[in-house]
């Protein structure tokens, strides 16, 4: 763990025991990493997206703060609960806006297609959301293990720290989930 990584955890755990003064000084060590989080985030998006990559950080910080009864384990975990977030907010605007513009009408995709360049990101984003639910009900670990790595940018090893896995069962996890998310979203073409 390096320096910069203990200090955040560190604050982190002061920050969930009550310590105030904790958020204030957590802030500026995590604020870039948050935005690189989101430009992460907003470069799968279309291009012309009406939500900026600010908004989202701020939206995201925001619903982060807010939280009540987070015990923050570690810098990781921040992170994994910010990309989480992050799906979330990016979410709601795209089924905002699809089923707003469009009258509905998501499309299913390929998850390699989700990973690249489209010019339909709403559709693809709110796709991959509901293949990821589905996911979810049979099998809320490698779904977790998708949104960490594919949204939340997090490595093998991160992942595996929040989650209490190892690195090789995130691995395997990972390959069985892409597999599955793939079958999925091409299921009906």
């Amino acid at each position: 763990m390096t320096q910069d990584s203990h200090e955040v955890t560190q604050l982190l755990i002061q920050w969930s025991n009550g310590d105030k003064a904790a958020l204030d000084k957590l802030m500026p060590l995590i604020y870039s990493e948050l935005r690189q989080l989101a430009r992460h985030y907003m470069s799968r998006e279309r291009p012309g997206h009406t939500l900026q990559t600010t908004a989202l950080v701020n939206e995201a910080y925001m619903r982060l703060v807010n939280r009540k009864g987070v015990h923050w384990q570690n810098r990781a975990h921040f992170f994994a609960i910010a990309a989480q977030l992050m799906r979330s907010i990016l979410v709601d605007h795209a089924r905002s806006h699809t089923y707003a513009k469009r009258g509905g009408g998501a499309h299913k995709i390929a998850l390699d297609d989700a990973m690249a360049v489209s010019q339909q990101r709403a559709a693809d984003v709110v796709a991959l959301d509901d293949a990821l639910k589905r996911l979810a009900e049979i099998d809320p670990q490698q779904s977790r293990i998708v949104e960490m790595k594919f949204f939340g940018g997090l490595t093998i090893e991160e992942t595996a720290e929040v989650l209490g896995l190892s690195p090789a069962t995130i691995k395997r996890e990972w390959s069985t989930a892409k597999a599955w998310l793939y079958h999925e979203l091409n299921r009906n073409e």
